[in-house]
């Protein structure tokens, strides 16, 4: 059967590239957006749902303003379900039901994927549906009868403020795998700086300034990380002029295109401030622009680079648990929350759109749990 589906909508696909075929259901809207988009996969839909496709990745990028990482994975789920669609012989958006969505979903299930997996895919299945029935390419929204999956949320892994003090430290076996972890990168950075070439004297004092300006960045990423709760996307989407000083804050552009203001403490004022005036200046080239932080080749910083910056001084820290910058934006919340921060402050920090995801952090230490039952308790 599936073999027989699969060969019909070869042969359909087939023939609508020589004009054989004619839709049952052909709107002008989604005739109008073939091709303005090349969404991955689209070119082997039949028309109507390679349309679709394509106007949806437009509108999740154009219209909902999502980041290319949530329009990329909301429109691979929609391409992996409307070739299913398509394998079952279905080539109208009109026919687009509730029970293929389902079958869909349960090869899904058969396929081993997790529940969090299976969730997301729901969900995208449910935007698409909607976005075509707003647009009168479906008669009902056929996703809306989809049943919401719940998933287990996972306390996340958090550092203890003694770690996090050890991480940020400056100790000498921390220097040593520092330099070690960022000897290539320095090299590479030394050998476009201006110098004689052939002078191995100008070259190991460029690589010098070099591997002490790059620790100064290091520095300050691993500070305001901490210090702010950013998500490594915003730290290296951020300014010069971002960044206020007098006023100890820094201005971050979130998910959504959603603007905020977060305070920043003293410790990671100084380290962004040494960066800026002391590090900065040895990076920066033509092409650098206003970015805050700058990769070695003087471009804007990559999350890549920023994540493995992370790894690197956690691991030179020794005896702490490897996390990563979304670890220390997990350090950053729960540490707020057991010092008495109230939640909403801390969802406005983080730039949560619902209270319902702060509450993860809600979660407190032992050791605090205990002394606050000692406390308070009348039998304790």
């Amino acid at each position: 059967m599936a073999a027989r589906c699969a060969w019909r909508a070869r042969v359909r696909i087939g023939a609508a590239h020589t004009g054989e075929v004619r839709s049952r259901s052909n709107p002008a809207g989604l005739a109008s957006a073939a091709g303005k988009i090349p969404a991955a996969g689209a070119a082997d839909l039949p028309p109507e749902l390679g349309a679709l496709l394509r106007a949806f990745e437009r509108h999740l990028i154009a219209e909902r303003g999502v980041s290319r990482h949530t329009a990329r994975a909301y429109t691979g789920d929609a391409n992996s379900m409307l070739r299913h669609v398509a394998r079952c012989g279905i080539e109208a958006v009109a026919e687009l039901d509730v029970s293929v969505i389902r079958a869909w979903l349960a090869t899904q299930h058969a396929a081993g994927h997790s529940r969090a997996t299976l969730a997301r895919r729901a969900a995208s299945a449910r935007a698409l549906t909607a976005f075509a029935h707003e647009r009168g390419w479906l008669p009902a929204d056929s996703g809306a009868l989809l049943g919401t999956l719940k998933t287990r949320r996972e306390l996340p892994e958090v550092l203890t403020v003694d770690q996090i003090l050890h991480v940020l430290g400056d100790g000498p076996g921390q220097r040593t795998g520092k330099r070690r972890s960022y000897g290539r990168a320095s090299a590479g950075l030394a050998a476009e700086s201006p110098g004689a070439p052939g002078d191995p004297a100008a070259s190991a004092a460029a690589a010098g300034e070099v591997a002490a300006a790059i620790e100064l960045r290091d520095s300050a990423i691993m500070e305001l990380l901490y210090a702010t709760g950013i998500r490594v996307s915003e730290l290296c989407g951020l300014d010069v002029d971002d960044v206020d000083q007098s006023r100890r804050t820094v201005r971050v552009l979130g998910k959504g295109g959603k603007e905020r203001v977060v305070p920043v403490g003293i410790p990671a004022e100084r380290a962004v401030g040494r960066w800026r005036t002391a590090g900065r200046a040895l990076l920066a080239r033509d092409a650098s622009g206003s970015a805050l932080f700058l990769g070695a080749r003087g471009g804007r910083l990559d999350p890549r680079t920023a994540r493995r910056v992370v790894h690197a001084r956690i691991a030179a820290a020794g005896s702490v648990p490897d996390t990563g910058p979304h670890g220390l934006r997990h350090t950053a919340a729960t540490h707020l929350l057991e010092g008495g921060a109230d939640l909403r402050s801390v969802q406005e920090m983080l730039g949560h759109a619902s209270l319902a995801t702060t509450q993860i952090y809600t979660h407190v230490s032992i050791d605090r749990l205990v002394s606050a039952y000692r406390q308070a308790h009348p039998r304790a």
